[in-house]
């Protein structure tokens, strides 16, 4: 909207304008002009005005030439609206009433005025409606003009003012808020030499969007030809002949890439001033189609060996795949795609990738048979292959059909079999070559034998089988980790092993247990001394022991009754025992009265609901009891036990083909430290969330880990506090654990056995000192839920202490223990007397002190924040000592200004060589705890800029490609995440968000990453955004952890069901996501709690079991939760199926019936 008034030399003339309300002499503020108050004396000269005229041309030509000092829109509305009322009214004439003027008048009077000027506007959208042109006073033709002044305006309207610029005026051409742009496809086929301007002129004739029309001409118009997301424009769009414009860089432009920005430079032309090289180019579908097929024709060509072109080739095949909507066209298109891969399987025949993409492919073509028969062919020439073993072990069980757990047990034995084969030969090599036997190939080979194995684990656990999971720990613990030190061969090593597994000695966990290496040696001495008490009686006896006397006859008569009697009661096998025919026939009778036939009713046929209800609860209890091996020998078991008992027991013939040796330190370690996780023990991370046990463990999860379980609570209590969302933490009350508190207990003492026996092994491990402390406080806390101010763990950490008191990162971690649970002094007494007594160590335990001080500060830190106003000197104190490099003292003062620019510069110095060491390879905790306290450090006596330059720079040593396999340098950036959560208010939540969209980016499994990035989502952008963001990345990087935080945001906030359905069924569509037991037990817990939709449950719970056919945990959810909607004979055929597919199954039926008659009789 424009004000135009010229500007010059000269003062303008007063001019009488079209309605001059106001008198054109001066008037001061004080000196209001009230209409009301005028009398007729007083009549100002706008009533005469020729304006009022009945002429309608001079009406047309006054408006016309004073359109341009309309100010406002709705003014000159009203103005032309009353022009139009006066000219219906010959010889128009007002005159003013000299009287006054009422309170009640004036509400009339404006309530009329109100009346009319409504009235007004009805008629006059009716005329614009019935118009179809505009007249000489068009906007269009005013703005047109006024766009165009240079060359229209007089001398003395050089310039003009535009007092309320609006951009929208030379785009629109109009100043009315109804004129607004429309969307019409651009035809493709008229874009050589077309005249822009007249094709727009046109087009805005034909669409006759640009009237001053009614909202509900445009709805008519719309509803006619339809906006740009109507289905006559999506066909258009979707037809393969349809051409779009493709912007082309320039190529020039492909040298710069690597500078801050990409110029834009003038197009190219030839002498004769023609365009040269277009970046504009017209295409359909079909003929992006053909160029693209062309491009990679001729890059597969010249780079054969290329396997990402060839899988781009592939994945270019689904994208035509998705366009066309016959079957008989995609079944061709997936050949192509076969083909494409099967040329680049036989020019890389070692690539995984290809080979696991080109099995995909035959998923989606051949049956199961047919596949699983490539799959072993495959497999022959590449048995040493983690990645496709992991592949084929994931369809075997997913195998609805074929599936049963002894053949997939099978599978895992030639999986063992095969990798731990490959591990040897590499081994082999590794020696021959005088190699260290840290040899990275072999790690790697050796750690993917470890998580096939612990995958077997878990599937015995899942299947039912607890005892035979907890024993295939047990063993291959005490084979890798405690093997005796004799030279012995493979098969020596395993009958040694037999001897020992099958002797009453304690396994590890057991209380008493020594280790195998340790049993042995007592047993080869108790053997030394019972030989020696042997050879001295033989020497006190002498030679010659006296003559030997016959039997007598009586005897040999008794002998001989004693044969005949053992014969009769071998023989009286095939006489009936009435003792047993009486008590079969009891139990008969019995089931009778049950109303149980046992002749034509195999599995009972239970009629009632609740019976198989209890019988699941009661599946469930045993369940968690029953999860430790049972050995009779030691257990003390019954004749009428030992039977049922036997089951639980597990031989040696049950894990001997699941063993193998392991000869390097850190898969020792990570061995140990996934039984932990797999046992449900606090352990720190100790592994990058990228790594495949990391991912494998979560995607196989049944029930939340208690870490998960933390990290998603902070996502429900920030959306409480913000949003203020009453819902309840829903993720973790429909899957929470039906495990027992005294299995908790009891699980919790067996990984603190494991722990401290482990610590024989790995002495300076501080990870398996802490979950050995964190285990005996969740033992101890679960089975005395009342609190305690003494620490639960603080007699185990006293004891260590006391065995080895130059172990200071025990003292570190005791400490750490006391200040979490409150005991701050207790952990200031141990962390100075491990710093203090770091002097008189070796120079190796000196230099891994820095996480020593790490701890100390921020437990200091973490005081601070509670309120104590000592914490912070303290805190500054400790980073200063180790900064400087001095000898640690029990703080007494602030530290001297001195002091703080020592340590800064020590501080430096350090971070120098650590980067040197970083470059060479070498990562590990100390180095990293080393920056964390100088960053700390930076931003008690700097500020935060300065703490996050130290981080910047000690992570631009390591390239991102590095850093996402280890896991110091994620603990690193989880670190710099938090300092800039903690300091969020003094800067933008901007510069959060795009830090941890690229941290996501290194680490798209994290939880860390996940929390931050919903809770500052939330904060800083629209959920509609952080929406984006998330199925973003279920789109590039799928993970079962990215689907609970986003499941956790969307259901604490109570959003639509259909938003939530669709996180769910994207997940499950994915081809690993669609194994995750927790996601499917989590979409059955929403669908009943939450949703309230049991049919959905219902079918979601037959698609579950038919996907995850291993997990007895799933199958009883049936019985548990859909019992209301499942009658007793799809229950009862439900059981016939689980031990069809030889699920574990724990309690009959019978029981719970022969119960029920107990408690009634």
């Amino acid at each position: 909207m424009a004000d135009e008034s010229p500007v010059g030399e000269e003062p303008l003339q007063p001019t009488t304008t079209l309605f001059p309300v106001f008198n054109q002499k001066p008037s001061t503020p004080s000196d209001p002009i009230n209409l009301l108050q005028l009398s007729k004396s007083d009549a100002p000269d706008w009533l005469s005005n020729t304006s009022f005229t009945a002429d309608l041309s001079t009406i047309n030509t006054v408006v016309s030439s004073r359109h341009d000092h309309c100010s406002e829109p709705e003014e000159e509305e009203e103005q032309e609206a009353a022009a139009k009322q006066e000219e219906r009214r010959p010889g128009a004439g007002y005159e003013l009433v000299d009287s006054s003027v009422s309170d009640q008048d004036l509400d009339e009077s404006s309530r009329s005025s109100n009346k009319k000027e409504k009235r007004k506007r009805r008629k006059r959208k009716k005329g614009a409606h019935s118009d179809h042109e505009y007249g000489p006073s068009s906007r269009k033709q005013n703005i047109q003009s006024w766009a165009n002044n240079a060359s229209n305006s007089s001398a003395n309207k050089e310039y003009y003012f535009d007092s309320r610029g609006d951009r929208d005026n030379l785009a629109f051409g109009s100043l009315y808020r109804m004129d607004v742009a429309r969307y019409k496809l651009f035809d493709g086929s008229k874009s050589s030499g077309f005249n822009y301007d007249a094709y727009r002129c046109q087009n805005m004739r034909n669409l006759e969007f640009d009237r001053d029309t009614d909202v509900n001409a445009l709805e008519s118009k719309l509803r006619s030809e339809g906006r740009y997301w109507s289905a006559k424009y999506a066909a258009l769009e979707h037809h393969k002949n349809f051409k779009r414009f493709r912007i082309v860089a320039p190529k020039e432009s492909a040298s710069e890439i690597g500078a801050d920005f990409i110029p834009l430079p003038d197009e190219p032309t030839s002498s004769d001033g023609q365009q040269r090289d277009s970046s504009v180019v017209e295409e359909s579908w079909e003929d992006e189609v053909l160029r693209k097929t062309k491009e990679f024709n001729k890059m597969t060509r010249e780079q054969p060996y290329n396997e990402k072109i060839w899988l781009e080739f592939a994945n270019f095949q689904d994208k035509v795949e998705s366009r066309q909507p016959q079957r008989g066209a995609r079944l061709q298109t997936l050949e192509k795609k076969i083909s494409i891969l099967e040329k680049a399987a036989e020019l890389n025949p070692n690539n995984e990738e290809l080979l696991l993409a080109l099995m995909n492919a035959y998923q989606r073509r051949d049956n199961n048979e047919v596949l699983i028969g490539r799959w072993e062919k495959l497999l022959t020439h590449h048995s040493g292959s983690y990645k496709l073993w992991r592949e084929f072990l994931h369809l075997v069980e997913g195998d609805f059909s074929r599936f049963k757990v002894s053949e997939v047990r099978k599978m895992f034995a030639n999986a063992i079999q095969a990798l731990s084969a490959e591990c040897s030969k590499q081994h082999r090599q590794v020696l021959q070559n005088v190699k260290s036997s840290a040899d990275p190939l072999l790690v790697q080979q050796e750690l993917g034998l470890v998580n096939i194995f612990v995958s077997l684990c878990r599937f015995e656990w899942q299947a039912g089988y607890q005892e035979l999971g907890t024993a295939l720990f047990q063993a291959e613990i005490e084979y890798s980790l405690f093997c005796p030190s004799l030279l012995l061969s493979e098969q020596g090593k395993h009958r040694l092993f037999e001897y020992f597994w099958n002797s009453n000695g304690a396994r590890i966990g057991e209380y008493g247990a020594l280790g195998w290496s340790t049993w042995l040696e007592k047993e080869e001495e108790q053997r030394q001394k019972v030989m020696m008490k042997e050879s001295s009686t033989t020497a006190d006896e002498g030679g010659w022991t006296g003559w030997h006397e016959p039997k007598s006859a009586g005897a040999a008569e008794r002998q001989d009754n004693v044969s005949v009697d053992d014969v009769g009661i071998e023989g009286s096998d095939d006489e009936p025992n009435t003792d047993d025919m009486e008590q079969k026939d009891d139990t008969e009778a019995l089931m009778k009265l049950l109303g149980i036939n046992a002749d034509t009713e195999a599995n009972g046929e239970v009629q009632d609901v609740s019976t198989w209800v209890r019988w699941s609860e009661e599946e469930l209890s045993r369940d968690s009891d029953q999860w430790m091996p049972v050995r009779p020998e030691s257990d003390g078991l019954t004749d009428k036990e030992g039977d049922e008992q036997l089951l639980r027991a597990v031989l040696f013939e049950d894990v001997s083909e699941y063993l193998f040796s392991i000869t390097t330190d850190e898969v020792r370690l990570s061995l140990v430290y996934q039984f932990i996780d797999f046992f449900g023990g606090r352990i720190p991370q100790w592994s990058s969330t990228n790594s495949p046990s990391c991912t494998e463990g979560t995607l196989m999860m049944e029930s939340l880990p208690d870490s998960m379980l933390d990290d998603l609570r902070k996502v429900q209590e920030m959306l409480r506090k913000t949003d203020g969302c009453q819902s309840s933490n829903i993720i973790e009350d429909i899957l929470s654990s039906s495990d027992n508190i005294n299995m908790r207990s009891e699980m919790m003492k067996f990984v603190r056995n494991v722990a401290l026996q482990c610590l024989n092994a790995f002495p300076h491990d501080h990870i398996l000192k802490e979950v050995a402390l964190v285990a005996e406080e969740l033992s101890n806390t679960r089975m005395n839920s009342c609190s305690s101010a003494i620490t639960p763990c603080r007699t185990l950490a006293k004891n260590l202490i006391k065995s080895n008191r130059q172990d200071v990162h025990l003292c570190g971690v005791y400490a750490r223990r006391e200040a979490a649970f409150g005991n701050v002094e207790y952990a200031r007494k141990a962390f100075d007397m491990a710093l203090l007594s770091i002097e008189g160590l070796p120079w190796d335990a000196k230099s891994n002190a820095s996480l020593l001080f790490l701890w100390y500060a921020e437990v200091e830190l973490a005081s601070s924040y509670s309120g104590s106003s000592e914490s912070l000197p303290r805190a500054l104190h400790i980073l200063s000592c180790l900064g400087c490099g001095i000898k640690y003292s029990p703080y007494k003062s602030q530290p001297s200004s001195l002091q703080l620019l020592r340590a800064r510069q020590g501080f430096k110095e350090q971070i120098r060589m650590i980067q040197t060491t970083w470059i060479r390879g070498t990562i590990d905790d100390n180095s990293v705890a080393s920056v964390c306290s100088a960053a700390l450090f930076e931003e008690l006596t700097t500020g935060r800029e300065a703490s996050m330059e130290v981080l910047n720079q000690a992570l631009s040593t390591v390239l991102p490609e590095k850093r996402s396999q280890i896991h110091q340098l994620e603990l690193l950036f989880n670190f710099y995440v938090r300092l800039l959560w903690k300091h969020r208010s003094q800067s933008e939540l901007a510069n959060v968000w795009n830090f941890v969209v690229q941290g996501l980016q290194i680490y798209p499994f994290s939880p860390k990453l996940h929390n931050a990035i919903v809770q500052i989502g939330h904060l800083h952008t629209s959920p509609s955004k952080l929406r984006w963001i998330i199925d973003d990345y279920l789109d590039k990087k799928p993970s079962v952890t990215l689907c609970l935080f986003a499941l956790s945001y969307e259901i604490t906030r109570g959003s639509s069901h259909h938003r939530v359905h669709r996180i769910f069924e994207r997940a499950l569509a994915d081809n690993m996501l669609r194994n995750s037991v927790l996601l499917w037990r989590l979409y059955i817990s929403y669908e009943i709690h939450v949703a309230s939709d049991l049919s959905a449950a219902r079918r979601i719970y037959f698609r579950a079991i038919h996907t995850c056919p291993w997990s007895k945990r799933l199958w009883l959810d049936g019985f548990t939760k859909l019992s209301s909607v499942l009658t007793a004979k799809e229950l009862s055929d439900l059981l016939e199926v689980m031990r069809d597919k030889e699920l574990n199954v724990r309690t009959d039926v019978y029981e719970i019936l022969l119960q029920d008659e107990m408690d009634v009789s």
